[in-house]
Formats: structure tokens, C-alpha cells, sequence
């Protein structure tokens, strides 16, 4: 519940702070004495959006603070989940500042929020009720939202909004998957000539720059040729060849060894220069012997470098490994559009028992709900019919949608009529105003029986009703406050005679600017106050005691 608003430097408030009791406040001013002022101040702690225009002195900030006691609630997790500090005892301040340049910020508990987290603890904390609001009678959603919180089904709901979240997944899923599979099938045939034209290259890894050097050898055979016999004579010459030289060497030692034995080490080295150069020797003939001075296969090798070369030039690539990965991609995504159909297949399958499992809880829902629309339809008819509806008669109609939506597979719509003989319609088209504004009020008083609401605030619903009906609104506000606070800020005495706690909103023009002030009335002022709205400005003794009739109601 709201124990506190503090509010400073908005509109025509330079500084003003309400004290809120629990069950029934009423709130009451004349026209234009600032009541829609102090309902604007406290939509901004509720996450509303904010007008510069509204800060009053231009040189300072403007400030609006509740003060709430949220221990009864079981509120904890949302502060956990969303990183906020939280009094054990339930205290709870909500803050809005505003600056002249229009600037807002939000604070829960001191720290720093963003306006959408505002707003959705405040939409947990006061349901404001104002006449427009009478708009939502016409609206499906808010017509099912009242049958939902009359039937207690909140977790079957969640759970089933849960489940529809991951039907939705899969149903777009399975979508793009159709789309994707579509587009793929449509350059099939691009992909499958590039993937063929590929295969018949036959790629091997490592073969380009082994062409490359095979193709360096052979367009340079004969000087090759050449190169290598030159070596070769250089190494095994008649004439100053280094393994006949060597030769001749390694006998002078040996000779050398019977008269000088030092010389073995070196002997032996001599003999392996000589066994490894006739090896390099015996290499260099076989490579003499292998190179072959051949036009038709240097034709063979640069055919094939050109198809290489042509094949990464087409395909933007600079590598034959780039290549062979492309060969290996095509294959891939080939492979896909192939099995394609399975996976959609498999997620379809997967989408079918979703949708048994959504189903089966749409059907324990629409159970749920049209038990309680039973119930939620007598009480409403047995509320609402003292409030100048004698022939009253309402009804709760269902109709099955074409799909799946987060509320279900049902839509409802309230049929009314106030008057005998005449045939139940959709309530938008033919209450009344005034007809809607009762209607709204038992709805109202409805789900606070059913729903812990911590606070609900009235905000001039009652316009266009007097005498016994405005005595049995104020009845039934007064009844809603035994569950809940209840705020009322009314025109009508009668509602007003039924509060616990009663302020007067009033416009203060003794200084230099004009004042919106409030005050809590005692006895005496508001004897007064009643009397006022009974009669006007002109308090006459038969409004006086009229005023403490009413209140002896009370």
C-alpha cells in the first residue's frame, strides 16, 4: 500500500505531502482545485511519461516520492532478479525527478532505474481507475484479464504462455527453414554445374606446385642436361677429375703409412670424400638420365596449370587449397538442399507435439476460465443491479480463434442489457456511460475479491450518478477496502461520507502565485466539506445536517 506522496516544485505545487491510511481514503476539492495535478504526480512514480512543462519553478528540479509498504506482497524475487536493494521490513520508495531542460530520472529504493522497470513495479503497487479507463470495458483483452484473475489461473496461464513461447520459436523456426530451403533449391543448379565442373578437375592436394616445378624443369631440360654432364666430368674427368685425383691420393698415403703411421686419420678421411662424392656422382647421372628433353609433356603439364590457374581465376581464389576448401564447401551445402526435407520433416514433427502439448493446456485453461465465468457472471449481475440496473442481465460469451495467441484459443466478449425484452449485446455498443462506469466498478470490486491488489485508486468514476446508486458505489468501495486501500477522489457526498480518512484538495491564491494545497479534514471541516458538495458554496443548515447524516454511516 502507499503510505506516502511527497511532491515538489510540479504545476501548481510548490510543496505538498499526503499521508495515506489503510482501507478507505477519499479525496475531494472543487473543480479545477488541483486533483488532476496530485493524479499526474503520482503516474510519474508509476512509470508514466513526463512534460517539462510541469516543473513548475524553472530554476530547480522537480521531485515526486511515494512511500510504500510492500511486506505483504512477496516481492522479493522481483528486486532480486532485477538487482535492487530490499528492506526486509517492506519499505519501498519510488522517486521521479524532473529537470527544467527535460530530463528524467527514475530511482527504486536510491538506486537508478530505467522508466520501463518503474513502471512495471509500479503497475504491481496501484491500479489508478479513472474515467477513461472505462474504455477498457470494450477492449477483449481486458474483458478475458478480468475472468483470468477471477478464476486464479495464473500459473496455468504462465505455464501455458511459456509453452506457447516455444511453439512460436519453432513455427518461426520451421519458416526461415521453408525460406531457406527455397532460396537454396533455386541455385541448386548454379551450385551443382560449379561443384561437377570441379570433380572433373580432379584436384589432389599439393599438385599445383608440383606442376609448377615439374613444368620449371622441363622448359629448361637441355640446359639442365648440360649442367649435370658438365658436373659429372668435373667429378669423374680423365683429365682433372676429383675422383681420380682423389684416388691417386689415397694410394700416395697409404704408401705414405709404413714409414709415417700418423698419417692413417688422414687416409681414412680421404676415403669417405671419396665414397661420397662418387655417391653424389652416381645421384647426378641418375638425374642427368631422368631429365628428358620433352615438348609433349611440358604442352600436358602447362594445359593443366592453365585449367588450375582458370578455375581459382573464376572463382576469386588465389590458392589450389582454396580451391579444394571450395570443392569441399559445395559438396556440403549440396549435401543440405539433398536432406533438407529431413530436417524440415524432424521440425515439423517436433512443432505437431508442441502443439499437442499447447493444446492440451488450452483446453484445461478454457475449463478453468468458463467455470469461473459462471461465477465471475453471478456476482457481477448481483453487485451491479443495486446500482440502478434492476433489469440488468449479462453474459460471457466465447468464441474459438483460427490459432494459438499467448491467451489462449478462446475470445471473449461481455453481452449486457439493462432493460427488459431487449436482446443481449456486446457492452461497448450499448451501455451508457454512466451504465459503464458501474459496470467498471463491480468488475473492479470483482477482482480485488479475487486478487491481493495492494492499492486501487478512483479517480472520479463516479461522474453522472447521485442519490442511492452514488450511495451504493460508495458501498462498494467501502466494501473493496476491507481486502485493499481503496483512494477515492470523488464529487459525490455519498462516496465521500463512506471514507476513513478524508483530505480537501483546495487552490490557495493569498500569495504572489496560486497554490494547489491539501488537508486532512477533521470532524467539524468535514461536516463542512459534505455539506458543500451537497449544496454548493452556500452552506445552509439543511445541507449541514444532511452532511452528518451521511456521515453517521460512516
Amino acid at each position: 500500500m502507499i503510505q506516502k506522496l511527497y511532491i515538489r516544485n510540479y504545476a501548481l505545487i510548490d510543496e505538498l505531502e499526503i499521508d495515506f491510511r489503510p482501507g478507505f481514503t477519499v479525496l475531494t476539492g472543487e473543480t479545477g482545485a488541483g486533483k488532476s495535478i496530485i493524479m499526474g504526480a503520482l503516474s510519474l512514480i508509476l512509470g508514466q511519461r513526463a512534460d517539462s512543462k510541469a516543473v513548475k519553478d524553472a530554476a530547480q528540479k522537480t521531485v515526486i516520492e511515494g512511500t510504500f509498504d510492500i511486506s505483504s506482497y512477496a516481492m522479493a524475487a522481483f528486486f532480486e532478479e532485477n538487482d535492487l536493494d530490499y528492506d526486509p521490513s517492506g519499505h519501498c520508495l519510488l522517486r521521479r525527478e524532473l529537470s527544467p531542460q527535460g530530463k528524467s530520472r527514475a530511482f527504486i529504493n536510491d538506486t537508478p532505474v530505467s522508466l520501463s522497470l518503474l513502471k512495471e513495479l509500479g503497475e504491481q503497487l496501484i491500479d489508478i481507475h479513472s474515467q477513461h479507463q472505462n474504455l477498457l470495458l470494450g477492449d477483449n483483452r481486458f474483458q478475458l484479464r478480468m475472468i483470468d484473475i477471477w478464476a486464479d489461473d495464473e500459473a496455468l496461464l504462465s505455464q501455458y504462455r511459456d509453452e506457447y513461447r516455444r511453439y512460436r520459436a519453432l513455427s518461426e523456426k520451421l519458416v526461415s527453414l521453408r525460406r531457406e530451403n527455397e532460396e537454396k533449391r533455386r541455385e541448386e543448379d548454379y551450385l551443382r554445374f560449379q561443384y561437377d565442373q570441379l570433380c572433373e578437375a580432379h584436384l589432389q592436394a599439393g599438385e599445383q606446385s608440383a606442376l609448377e616445378e615439374e613444368q620449371e624443369m622441363l622448359t629448361h631440360a637441355g640446359e639442365i642436361k648440360n649442367g649435370l654432364y658438365a658436373i659429372s666430368r668435373c667429378l669423374d674427368g680423365e683429365e682433372g677429375g676429383v675422383l681420380p685425383s682423389l684416388k691417386e691420393t689415397r694410394s700416395l698415403l697409404r704408401s705414405l703409412q709404413r714409414v709415417y703411421p700418423a698419417v692413417e686419420p688422414l687416409d681414412q678421411r680421404i676415403e669417405s670424400a671419396y665414397i661420397e662424392i662418387k655417391d653424389i656422382l652416381s645421384e647426378i647421372d641418375d638425374r642427368q638420365e631422368s631429365v628428358a628433353v620433352d615438348p609433349a609433356r611440358l604442352q600436358q603439364v602447362e594445359e593443366r596449370l592453365d585449367l588450375l590457374y582458370d578455375l581459382q581465376q573464376k572463382h576469386h581464389l588465389s590458392s589450389h587449397e582454396e580451391l579444394m576448401a571450395l570443392q569441399d564447401d559445395l559438396q556440403k551445402r549440396l549435401d543440405a538442399i539433398e536432406h533438407a526435407d529431413e530436417e524440415v520433416a524432424a521440425l515439423q514433427e517436433e512443432l505437431t507435439g508442441q502443439e499437442r502439448v499447447l493444446r492440451s493446456l488450452a483446453e484445461q485453461l478454457s475449463a478453468v476460465r468458463h467455470a469461473a465465468a459462471v461465477r465471475f457472471t453471478e456476482k457481477l449481475v448481483e453487485r451491479a443491479r443495486p446500482l440502478g440496473m434492476p433489469h440488468l442481465r449479462f453474459e460471457v460469451e466465447w468464441s474459438d480463434k483460427t490459432t494459438f495467441d499467448a491467451d489462449g484459443t478462446e475470445s471473449v466478449r461481455y453481452l449486457f442489457s439493462a432493460n427488459k425484452n431487449r436482446p443481449l449485446e456486446p457492452v461497448s455498443d450499448v451501455a451508457s456511460g454512466g451504465e459503464i462506469s458501474r459496470l467498471m466498478l463491480t468488475i473492479k470490486s470483482l477482482a480485488a475479491d479475487a486478487a491481493s491488489l495492494p492499492t486501487i485508486i478512483f479517480d472520479e468514476i463516479d461522474t453522472g450518478v447521485s442519490g442511492e446508486i452514488a450511495d451504493k458505489m460508495g458501498e462498494i468501495m467501502a466494501g473493496m477496502a476491507r481486502y485493499m486501500q481503496v483512494v477515492a477522489i470523488t464529487h459525490l457526498p455519498q462516496v465521500a461520507s463512506r471514507g476513513e480518512c478524508h483530505y480537501r484538495i483546495y487552490k490557495d491564491d493569498e500569495g504572489e502565485t496560486t497554490q494547489t494545497r491539501i488537508e486532512r479534514l477533521d470532524d467539524t471541516r468535514r461536516v463542512q466539506e459534505i455539506a458543500r458538495m451537497l449544496s454548493g458554496a452556500q452552506l445552509t443548515d439543511a445541507a449541514l445536517k444532511n452532511a452528518r447524516e451521511l456521515l453517521h454511516w460512516k
